[in-house]
């Protein structure tokens, strides 16, 4: 079960990066990419890795119109489904659910903190101008790897 470390640090590494930069960058997301890919082939050959697949490209495919909408940054987008390719279509919405609650608490925390600290947040290059949805992805990721999803 050493995967998850794998995962684990990729999206902690993304993580702070997106606290301290705003940006995930374009080598993270292929890493997830490549490295989930070849855990499903791992985990049971072509037929999961297709699974593996299938879910990383429904999520590129929702998380660039969510981009185009300007809901999401593209980095956040393309990360999100280079974590999706750790786990099969089938766990697409138990994924789903892991980012959007862990975002959701994050972002009040956030915006809390934001209030507390008396942020200008019409500074654009403040550090409270934008929340860091790449920690979302990362907790939300790490959570369902760590507590048992299924993988094949």
């Amino acid at each position: 079960m050493l995967w998850p470390v794998g995962l684990s640090l990729l999206l902690i590494m993304g993580a702070i990066g997106d606290i301290r930069h705003r940006r995930l960058p374009n080598w993270l997301a292929l890493a997830l990419l490549v490295l989930g890919l070849a855990f499903g082939f791992a985990s049971g050959g072509l037929a999961v890795l297709g699974w593996h697949a299938a879910h990383a490209g429904a999520a590129l495919l929702v998380g660039m119109a969510l981009f185009a909408a300007g809901a999401i940054g593209g980095g956040d987008a393309k990360v999100y489904a280079g974590a999706a390719a750790f786990f099969p279509l089938s766990a697409g919405l138990q994924m789903l659910l892991w980012v959007t609650l862990t975002g959701g608490v994050l972002v009040l925390a956030w915006l809390i903190i934001r209030r507390l600290m008396s942020a200008d947040k019409s500074d654009k290059d403040s550090i409270y101008a934008k929340f860091p949805y790449g920690v979302a992805i990362a907790v939300g990721a790490m959570g369902l790897a760590w507590n048992g999803a299924s993988f094949a």
